[in-house]
This record gives C-alpha cells, sequence and structure tokens, in this order.
C-alpha cells in the first residue's frame, strides 16, 4: 500500500529526491479522509505535487523532525490537527488530559499547546525565507481576535503570534491547490493577496477607506476589542453571518497595532462533483505502518464509517461547525458512498457492519433551499431556528436511498447511524403529505434498522429560556420523538435506548433551569449518562456571550456561569440520582426556596419549610 512518506527513506523509496510540499500536523498519520492532512496530502498528490508528512514532530529536541526533508520546493503546511489543542489537552475544569486520542496508544504529550504557533515559530526560524501555510481546525477558528477560555483572556488573530504567511480556513482541498499551483508558476505567496479563503497581515494602507459592507467589512480592531467588550460581541456578528454566506460574503479587516488582519470570503460550497473528487482518492483508511499495529483511538472510532456530507444549518450557539464548514450542505454523490463502501468491505477486520452512515449532522444529506436565489441572500446563522425555514427543504428521500443502497451490498450485514441526528428536521410537518410520509419513515427505518442499541439525540437542555440562546428546539419535540422511538422499539420488539446529550452552564443556564432539567428527565426515567459542562471554544455564539457577557445579535446582557463552583452547583443536577450528591441538591433547593422541586425529585425526602 502506498501511504505519502514521513521519512527520508520512504521518500527515496517513491525514487524523489525531494518534495514539493511538506505538511506538519499534530496528530498522527491515518491515511484517511476523516483526517485532514491526508486528505490535504492526497488531494495536492492529485494534482501532480509531491507530498510529505511530519506526524507529531518532536519540538523539544534537536529538531531533526523538522530538518529532515530539507526545504521543499513550494512550502510547509502547518496544522494542529484534527482538534484545537487546547480542547484536547484540557477539560472544562482546565486539568491536563491524561490522553490523547489522536496519537498511538492515546499517549499525551506527543504535541504542544498551540502547535501551530510552536511549530511555525519553528519552521520560520530553520528556514526563514520557505512560505509556511497554516490551516485546520485550530488556526480556523482563531482567525481573527477570540476569547481563548485556557489563557483566559481575548487573544488577537493567530497570525499575530504564529509566524506564517497564510491562513487557510474552513476546508481547505481548494485554496491549498491554488496556492500550489500559484508558487509551481513561479509567484511570490506575498503577492497572493485576494484568494478565497485565506487569511494574512496586510498594511493598514491595504484596508479600504469607505467600506461599503458588502465587499468589505472593517470590524473593532483589537484594540477596541480589548478594551471594551462590546467592540468583540459587534465583531462576533459579522464574522458568523460572513461565514455563512451562500456567494462567499464580505472580506472582513481587523486592525491590530499598525497592521491589519485581512479575510478573505469563502469559497462557494463545493459542488457534488467537487466533494466526489476529495473522497475517491486513493485512501489506504490505514494508520502509517510507521505506528506497529498500535491503537489510535480515533481512528477506532471512525475506521468502519462513512462521511456523506459536509456543513450545517442548524447554527447551534456552542458548536463551531457552520464557522469552519459553512452551513450550506455538500452532499457526496450516491456513487461515490457506494464505492467507498465497497471499499470498507475489502478491509481486513471488516465484520459486516458500517459504524456510521453520517455528516456533520446525521440528516441533511441534499438538503438546503428550495429557492437557491433567497438562499443567495440570506445571513441567518441557522434554518432550523427559532423554527425551520419555510424555503428548507426536508425531504429524506435522498438519504434513505444511501440508506438502502448500502446496505444492498453483499457484504454488509447491517448500516448503523452514529452521528448525531437532528430530529427537529425529521419530525418537521411541512404540510406536504409526501414529504411529511417520507420523514415518518425515515424516523422508523433509523430506529428500526440503523441503531445498535443506542440512538445518541442532542436535546442539549430542558428549558425554553436556555433553548432559546442555545438555537436549539423547545423539549417538548423530543418528547414527541421520543414516543416515536419507543411505539417503534414496540412494533419491531426491540429494546433500544434513546440517548439524550445535555450541557450544564451553559449561557443563559442558571442553577434553578437545572433543577427544573433534573425533574424533568427524572420524569422520563433517565438516569443521564452523556453530559458535559460548557466549555467555550473559539469562534462560537456561546463563547462569545460567555467572554462579553452580552448577546452580540440582541445587546442584551446574559448571566453565565463562570466559577469553578458555579459550575460545580449546576452540574450535580445531573446526578440527582446519586446518594452523594442528595444533600448537597436538597440545600441548595431549600436555598432557592424550591421545596416543589425537592419534593418531585425525591418524593421520599422529608419535607420541611425553613
Amino acid at each position: 500500500m502506498n501511504f505519502l512518506p514521513t521519512s527520508v527513506k520512504e521518500m527515496q523509496a517513491l525514487g524523489w529526491d525531494a518534495v514539493d510540499v511538506v505538511l506538519f500536523t499534530g496528530d498522527a498519520y491515518v491515511d484517511h479522509p476523516s483526517f485532514a492532512a491526508a486528505v490535504i496530502g492526497r488531494v495536492l498528490e492529485s494534482h501532480g505535487y509531491r507530498v510529505a508528512i511530519v506526524p507529531q514532530p518532536n519540538w523539544r529536541d534537536d529538531l531533526r523532525d523538522f530538518r529532515k526533508f530539507g526545504t521543499p520546493r513550494l512550502f510547509f503546511g502547518v496544522t494542529a490537527g484534527a482538534m484545537d489543542s487546547m480542547v484536547n489537552h484540557y477539560t472544562a475544569n482546565r486539568r491536563r488530559r491524561h490522553d490523547d486520542a489522536y496519537t498511538p496508544d492515546g499517549r499525551a504529550g506527543m504535541r504542544p499547546d498551540y502547535p501551530t504557533i510552536v511549530y511555525s515559530k519553528i519552521l520560520r526560524e530553520l528556514f526563514p525565507t520557505t512560505p509556511i501555510i497554516a490551516g485546520g481546525i485550530e488556526a480556523s477558528m482563531r482567525r481573527l481576535s477570540h476569547y481563548d477560555y485556557w489563557d483566559d483572556r481575548l487573544r488577537p488573530s493567530i497570525l499575530a503570534d504564529a509566524p506564517a504567511d497564510m491562513l487557510i480556513y474552513g476546508m481547505g482541498e481548494k485554496p491549498i491547490v491554488a496556492i500550489a499551483d500559484y508558487l509551481a508558476a513561479g509567484g511570490d505567496i506575498h503577492n497572493l493577496r485576494d484568494l478565497p479563503q485565506s487569511v494574512l497581515i496586510s498594511e493598514l494602507s491595504e484596508m479600504p477607506v469607505k467600506p461599503n459592507g458588502k465587499t468589505d467589512i472593517v470590524l473593532n480592531s483589537w484594540e477596541d476589542c480589548q478594551r471594551d467588550k462590546r467592540c468583540q460581541a459587534a465583531n462576533f456578528k459579522h464574522i458568523e453571518q460572513q461565514s455563512n454566506s451562500m456567494t462567499g460574503g464580505a472580506t472582513l479587516w481587523q486592525p491590530m497595532g499598525d497592521r491589519v488582519v485581512r479575510v478573505n470570503p469563502m469559497y462557494p460550497p463545493m459542488s457534488t462533483e467537487e466533494i466526489d473528487a476529495s473522497f475517491d482518492l486513493p485512501y489506504t483508511r490505514l494508520p502509517h505502518p510507521r505506528y506497529k499495529g498500535k491503537r489510535i483511538p480515533a481512528y477506532e472510532m471512525i475506521r468502519h464509517s462513512i462521511n456523506l456530507h459536509r456543513g450545517c444549518f442548524g447554527g447551534c450557539a456552542f458548536c463551531t461547525i457552520s464557522a469552519h464548514q459553512g452551513k450550506f450542505i455538500a452532499s457526496r454523490s450516491k456513487e461515490s458512498i457506494v464505492r467507498e463502501a465497497e471499499s470498507v468491505t475489502r478491509m481486513p477486520d471488516f465484520k459486516g457492519y458500517i459504524s456510521d452512515l453520517g455528516g456533520p449532522s446525521a440528516n441533511m444529506y441534499q438538503m438546503g433551499g428550495r429557492d437557491k436565489s433567497l438562499c443567495e441572500k440570506c445571513l441567518r446563522p441557522s434554518c432550523l431556528h427559532p423554527k425551520p425555514c419555510p424555503n428548507l427543504n426536508t425531504d429524506h428521500t435522498a438519504l434513505l436511498d444511501i440508506y438502502h443502497a448500502v446496505d444492498a451490498l453483499p457484504m454488509i450485514k447491517k448500516s448503523f447511524v452514529g452521528s448525531g441526528v437532528r430530529y427537529d428536521l425529521s419530525m418537521h410537518h411541512t404540510g406536504d403529505q409526501r414529504i411529511d410520509e417520507t420523514n415518518r419513515r425515515y424516523n422508523e427505518e433509523l430506529i428500526e434498522r440503523h441503531v445498535s442499541g443506542r440512538l445518541k439525540v442532542a436535546p442539549e437542555h430542558t428549558e425554553d429560556a436556555v433553548l432559546q440562546i442555545m438555537r436549539k428546539p423547545s423539549f417538548d419535540l423530543f418528547h414527541q420523538f421520543k414516543r416515536v422511538f419507543d411505539s417503534t422499539n414496540r412494533r419491531a420488539g426491540l429494546n433500544q435506548q434513546l440517548i439524550p446529550y445535555f450541557i450544564s452552564s451553559h449561557p443563559g443556564c442558571r442553577e434553578v433551569d437545572m433543577a427544573e432539567l433534573a425533574v424533568k428527565t427524572r420524569r422520563l426515567d433517565m438516569h443521564l449518562e452523556q453530559v458535559q459542562d460548557f466549555t467555550p471554544t473559539p469562534m462560537t455564539l456561546a463563547t462569545e456571550i460567555y467572554y462579553t457577557g452580552i448577546h452580540p445579535y440582541t445587546g442584551e446582557k446574559v448571566f453565565t456561569a463562570h466559577g469553578k463552583e458555579e459550575k460545580l452547583a449546576q452540574r450535580k443536577y445531573f446526578f440527582w440520582y446519586d446518594r452523594e450528591y442528595v444533600g448537597d441538591i436538597v440545600a441548595s433547593l431549600k436555598r432557592m426556596r424550591r421545596h416543589d422541586l425537592i419534593g418531585q425529585l425525591f418524593p421520599n425526602q422529608k419535607r420541611t419549610k425553613k
């Protein structure tokens, strides 16, 4: 099997004496379309470029990993990996994690904090004139001023600290090839100023004096954002809206001292042909042999999975998907998906089960606006909140067709849907009898045929005030979906579980809201498992509210739990059934004068009215 080379010996075995591009990544090298470095490497390879990958380089020693391929003909590429390094390294309580899912044997400590910055600084010192291109989720979400929860401060664009020549945000196949072609033709990276989906630091003189708001938007400066949190909140609204523009949006400019950060508009969503071309590349779908069979936990989760599409129009306040991939769905063709399913069946360890036919949201395949001209004008961050857009096509017919085509393959016993399902999509009543009947059938087929005993969904909370800020539907809809789930299981003779995800300490959530959540989930006889404390991550609506205390779209102040004690006070309600928490919960409810909730949570608890 042919992997991209990770050593000079492997490079020479291919008959090469040098490479065009060297990619440095904070993850292990897994040659699979779910690992970004592999995708970028394979895409460049398909355009005739010689690409090497240096996974998890040692930044502590004599830096031989950074030197080994010498100077590439075109550029160095740098990415922290599939996750922001600080999310990867630290818990919501800012405690250091003891493992890393993207490292062989889950070993921690194989990448630094902020690899984008660390790797770029090393490369700039060793190779002062070679172009450095940063990309990946860490760079993408930190492209402008952003709150860093672990540093507990507002930081400028990551380009202020990482000496890269350019940053690629979002999905990088198209811009990275454009850069390679430009440099291969003799271009100077410093003259490439208007490439879509690129970020660079420019001279203030390049910034338009009178921006028109359509082609150019000048954001509040980095210095103003430091002085006034309202400036940062106002910036976020523009950033989110332009990230969700179908036609690419405006160029964003943020002054920073005597320079300016320039964010060029996104490319339009990839066509089916373009996204097929990326997924159809000759991935081995395996970890590189250098790991000698060591287990890579993140790979174990996705090795037999298939991604159907990119993008998400849910617009959840705490999620980074639309800021990175956009809200418009780019779907693969059925033929491409079936080809990948066939390749999965040929894997030596395949036992007949596809672990996931999914995507960022599992059931958005081939969905979008009926009238694209309306979508071209729309900057709404969500097509589902506060209610589904009347222009949105929610027909699940194409997705059912994918399920049927994959399940018809002779080597496949069953395909599961492991990604999160948006039940507000599949439960939405359109008034079109054919679509509503198809969506009803989708729910039933999903529950009967594609659940591996447990179906994960994400109501996130039970209280309307919190759900409004989260951009999630009413909890009443979860009740409706649960009735469908339970009745389908009874009819099919199945004993499956519905596993809901919930978040505590989200902006807008108070302790009493968590107490109400505990009561409502207790009524459903649920002992919650999939729960988490809200973790602020760069460039999400919820993080901007957490940092500024202000809702960027309304200007209103929003309460958010900040201190460790405040957060723990909310989190404990997830575990009302645990004796360890009962006394503390009862005391808290008494303090809030909610004796009624004590009786509902603990019917056998002796009631007092102190």
